[in-house]
């Protein structure tokens, strides 16, 4: 039993990454949550600390903001950038409203954006990552199996998704970001 998850890991290339990056660390620390108030993201492209709704940030930055504040165990920060978006209601903020809700201890919440995501696009296999990483936080680990295996159905080997969910439900621990 001990090969499992010897094997699983090594089947899983390194070059997975982390949602929302293109990397499999945590985040780095920036101007973000080392110097802006409440409320504020850094903007490469005038060097301050700006209001997260500020017209000169794109989606993308106040994403990496996101993952970023989830990181630093600020969710509350996180969902006040979320509500910033201008994409709307897509499944790709409806993930991040699921995962920032789920840190903040709103794992109900947090359960039915994931649903609500996966309803308008069902091969969003970031969405069933977290999702599958609530499942092993609540000790629902054939669920979150089940999940693993959709993504690996819905083109999933070897991304980010794949490689976390299968870590987590291995060794309990889910990621932050």
């Amino acid at each position: 039993m001990r090969l499992l998850p010897i094997l699983l890991l090594s089947a899983f290339p390194v070059i997975a990454f982390a949602a929302g990056s293109d990397s499999t660390e945590p985040p780095k620390p920036t101007e973000t949550t080392t110097e802006c108030k409440k409320g504020e993201v850094w903007d490469e492209k005038t060097k301050a600390c700006i209001k997260a709704d500020g017209a000169s940030l794109n989606d993308d930055t106040r994403f990496g903001a996101v993952r970023e504040l989830a990181y630093a165990g600020r969710p509350e920060e996180a969902l006040a950038v979320l509500a910033t978006m201008h994409e709307g209601k897509t499944d790709r903020v409806l993930t991040y409203l699921g995962f920032a809700n789920r840190k903040a201890g709103r794992v109900e919440l947090g359960l039915e954006y994931y649903a609500a995501a996966l309803a308008q696009n069902p091969d969003n296999i970031q969405a069933r990552s977290y999702l599958g990483q609530a499942y092993v936080e609540m000790g629902e680990v054939d669920l979150a199996r089940a999940e693993l295996t959709q993504i690996r159905n819905r083109g999933g080997v070897g991304t980010w998704a794949e490689t976390s969910l299968a870590e987590a439900v291995i060794s309990g621990k889910t990621v932050s970001y």
